[in-house]
C-alpha cells in the first residue's frame, strides 16, 4: 500500500503542515489585534467628534487626513512594505473615522 493509500503522508509533509498551521495561527492573532486597534481608533474618532462639535469645528479636516496618509506612507516605507498599499488601507480607516465623527451630526 502506498503512503497516499494508507492515509499517511510522506516524511516532511507533517512538518510543513505544522509550520503552515503555526503561521496561520500567528496571522489570525494579528488579524484579531488589527480589528481591536481599528475599533479603538474608531472610538477615538467618536470622542474627537464630540470635542470638535463642542469647539464648533468641522468634523472633516482634509489637511489632517493628508498628513495622516503621508505619515503612514513613510512608516510603510520604513517597514519595507508598499506605501501605496498602506495609504489605501488607511484611506479606508480614515473613512471609518470620518463616519464615526459625524454619526450624530
Amino acid at each position: 500500500m502506498s503512503p497516499s493509500q494508507s492515509g499517511s503522508e510522506p516524511p516532511g509533509d507533517a512538518e510543513l503542515h505544522d509550520a503552515l498551521a503555526k503561521l496561520r495561527s500567528q496571522i489570525e492573532q494579528i488579524d484579531q489585534l488589527i480589528v481591536r486597534l481599528v475599533a479603538r481608533r474608531v472610538q477615538l474618532a467618536r470622542d474627537t467628534g464630540v470635542v470638535k462639535r463642542a469647539a464648533g469645528m468641522p468634523a472633516v479636516d482634509p489637511d489632517r487626513e493628508q498628513a495622516v496618509l503621508q505619515r503612514v506612507g513613510e512608516l510603510a516605507r520604513t517597514e519595507g512594505v508598499s506605501d501605496a498599499d498602506v495609504r489605501r488601507l488607511f484611506a479606508l480607516v480614515i473613512e471609518f473615522a470620518r463616519a464615526a465623527q459625524t454619526e450624530s451630526d
